[in-house]
């Protein structure tokens, strides 16, 4: 006769989990000796191993007492379904661990490898967090309300950015950012940005142009974020265009 402590340590569980077990009914409980204590016997420790066999092997508490009491073929029958069960939780696992690494990647979260390639190249070239941000939150928009635009979209980007001139001009439009409206330099800016845009090299042959004047809008303002500087030098672009 040995004690609930001998006994959990005999099994390699703790008391918590005998007491656990007596409560779902998986274990019976002996009567108390004539000090109280409950003693048990080798054949409770016998049962209390097939219990912690099951429940290491995967089984649900729920249905340990059925196998313990079912013949080898239903025990057979129940470990299959129990294997295909964990099988399906081990997918579920690797596609949460998926999730959580492409969490880790940051952008590469939220858009195609290419435009997420583009803002890294951004970034190397040494256009600001908030810049890179306002990109990133655009495309996110755009790849959804027009993926297949966007694709050619960003093969053009891709192309722009190996021209000198355009990363000059990316770096102090992003620069201008914080410019006053009335900043002498952006007469200047929207004049050279607007002599790119006519030879622009970036042009991928049979690329759709962005004419959707409600999908502008709703690009435009996705960010979250107004420059006045920004307002001002699109108000020059239109009137050098007019």
């Amino acid at each position: 006769m040995i004690t609930i402590g001998q006994l959990a340590a005999y099994a390699g569980v703790t008391i918590k989990a005998v007491r656990h077990y007596h409560k779902l009914g998986l274990l019976e409980e002996p009567s108390r000796d004539s000090s109280g204590y409950r003693r048990y016997t080798a054949e409770h420790a016998i049962h209390l191993l097939k219990i912690k066999t099951l429940a290491e092997a995967g089984v649900p508490l729920g249905r340990v007492k059925e196998l313990l009491a079912a013949d080898p073929d239903q025990v057979a029958a129940a470990m299959a379904e129990i294997d295909r069960s964990l099988e399906m939780r081990v997918r579920e696992l690797r596609r949460t661990r998926q999730r959580i690494a492409r969490l880790s990647g940051g952008d590469r979260l939220f858009v195609s490898a290419e435009v997420a390639d583009y803002l890294d190249d951004l970034r190397e070239l040494g256009v600001s967090e908030r810049g890179v941000r306002l990109e990133r939150d655009g495309w996110i928009l755009l790849q959804s309300v027009s993926p297949k635009n966007a694709a050619v979209w960003i093969a053009e980007k891709r192309v722009a950015i190996g021209d000198p001139e355009f990363r000059a001009l990316y770096l102090e439009y992003d620069s201008a950012y914080d410019w006053s409206p009335d900043d002498p330099r952006l007469p200047a800016l929207a004049e050279r940005a607007q002599r790119w845009l006519v030879k622009r090299p970036d042009r991928v042959e049979g690329g759709p142009p962005l004419r959707d004047p409600a999908l502008v809008q709703l690009v435009s303002s996705s960010t979250g974020s107004r420059s006045p500087a920004w307002d001002r030098l699109a108000e020059i672009g239109r009137e050098q265009r007019s």
